[in-house]
C-alpha cells in the first residue's frame, strides 16, 4: 500500500514537474515571441524615425536648392554688377550669418591686407579667362562658410554672365579699328542728349572731324599705315574730351565729338584743343612717323537749329568751310573769322 502511494505521489510529482517544464517552455516561447515583436517594433520605430530624419534632410535640401534657384532668378534679372552684388548681399544676409561682404576687384591694393586679417574670410570668383574678383566676407560663421561657398559659386556664375553681356555689348556700339563708338550709337546718344537738352533748357553741341590729306598718306604709305593715323587720332580725341562727351567715328576718316552742355564758345574750345593736339603729335605708322593735322566743324543747339540731321549738315558744312580755308582750322557755322 505504502509503495503504491509513494508511486502515485511520484506520477503526480512527475506530471506536475512536466507540466511546470511545459509550462515555462511556453513562457519562454511567448517571451521570446514578445521579445521579437518588441525588437521588430523597435527596428520599426528607427526605420521610421531615419525615413523623417531623411525627409527633412530631403526638405531642407529641395528648400536651399529653391532659395538658390530664387537667388539666381533674381540675380539673373540685373546687367549691373553693383544691382546684382546689392541683391546677392540682400538674398545671403537672410541666410548666412556674417557683419560685412564686400566685392573687390582682383588688382585691389586692399586684397592682401584682406588676406593677412583671420577675421576676413575671401573667396575667390573665377571667370573663364581668369579671375574675375573676391568676396571678402567678415564675421562669417564657421557652420555657415559651405553654404557661402555655394552661394558664392552661383554668384560668380551670375558675374561672368554680366561681363560676358558687357563685353557684347561694347563690341556691338564700339568701332573695331579705333575703339570710339559706333556712328550708329553715337547718333542714337545725340539724340538723347539733344532731347535732354531741349527739356531743359541747356546747351548741346556738335563737333564734326576730318584727317587732312588722308587719302595721300594712304597712297604714299599704304592701308596698314592709314589705319594706325586713324587710331592715333582717335586716341588723342579721347585725350582732350570730358567723359561725359561723346567721340564716334562717323565714317572713313571722319569723326565727331557730342557735347552736352556745351555752348558755342565751349565747343569751339573743345575743338582747338583737339586741334592742337594732333598737330604736335608726331604719329609712328610702323615704319614711317608722320606730322598729320586735322580739320573741324562746330554747331551748336539751339542757334544752329533743333534737328538732329540740321546739326550734322551744319556742323559738316562748317568742316568743309575749314578745308577751303586752309585746313588744321576749327569753324563753327555762322561764324566768320
Amino acid at each position: 500500500m505504502a509503495v503504491m502511494l509513494l508511486t502515485i505521489i511520484t506520477y503526480v510529482a512527475l506530471v506536475i514537474y512536466c507540466a511546470w517544464k511545459v509550462f515555462i517552455s511556453l513562457e519562454l516561447k511567448e517571451q521570446e515571441k514578445i521579445f521579437q515583436e518588441s525588437a521588430r517594433s523597435q527596428r520599426l520605430v528607427e526605420q521610421r524615425e531615419s525615413l523623417h530624419l531623411e525627409k527633412m534632410l530631403f526638405e531642407n535640401e529641395a528648400l536651399e536648392i529653391l532659395t538658390l534657384y530664387e537667388i539666381m532668378k533674381e540675380i539673373s534679372q540685373s546687367l549691373s554688377e553693383k544691382e546684382a552684388f546689392e541683391i546677392f548681399q540682400k538674398k545671403l544676409s537672410a541666410h548666412v550669418v556674417f557683419q560685412e561682404c564686400l566685392l573687390v576687384h582682383p588688382l585691389s591694393d586692399e586684397i592682401n591686407d584682406y588676406k593677412k586679417s583671420p577675421e576676413y574670410f575671401l573667396f575667390p570668383l573665377q571667370g573663364r579667362g581668369g579671375r574675375i574678383g573676391f568676396l571678402v566676407v567678415r564675421g562669417l560663421a564657421q557652420e555657415d562658410r559651405d553654404k557661402f561657398i555655394i552661394l558664392g559659386h552661383q554668384f560668380a556664375l551670375a558675374l561672368r554672365r554680366i561681363k560676358l553681356y558687357q563685353e557684347i555689348e561694347r563690341i556691338a556700339i564700339t568701332d573695331s579699328l579705333t575703339e570710339l563708338h559706333t556712328r550708329r550709337y553715337t547718333t542714337e546718344r545725340f539724340q538723347e542728349e539733344l532731347s535732354r537738352a531741349k527739356a531743359r533748357g541747356m546747351k548741346l553741341s556738335f563737333m564734326m572731324i576730318d584727317v587732312d590729306y588722308f587719302k595721300n598718306f594712304n597712297d604714299q604709305h599704304g592701308h596698314l599705315a592709314g589705319d594706325q593715323i586713324l587710331c592715333e587720332v582717335a586716341r588723342l580725341i579721347r585725350e582732350n574730351i570730358r567723359e561725359i562727351d561723346i567721340a564716334g567715328r562717323f565714317g572713313g576718316e571722319e569723326f565727331c565729338v557730342v557735347l552736352p552742355d556745351t555752348d558755342r564758345t565751349g565747343a569751339r574750345y573743345a575743338a582747338e584743343r583737339i586741334r592742337q593736339a594732333v598737330d604736335r603729335a608726331v604719329i609712328k605708322a610702323y615704319d614711317t612717323e608722320v606730322k598729320i593735322t586735322v580739320s573741324l566743324g562746330v554747331a551748336t543747339y539751339p542757334e544752329d537749329g533743333a534737328a538732329l540731321e540740321e546739326f550734322v549738315d551744319k556742323a559738316d558744312w562748317a568742316l568743309y568751310r575749314a578745308k577751303r580755308e586752309g585746313r588744321n582750322r576749327v569753324c563753327s557755322f555762322g561764324i566768320y573769322d
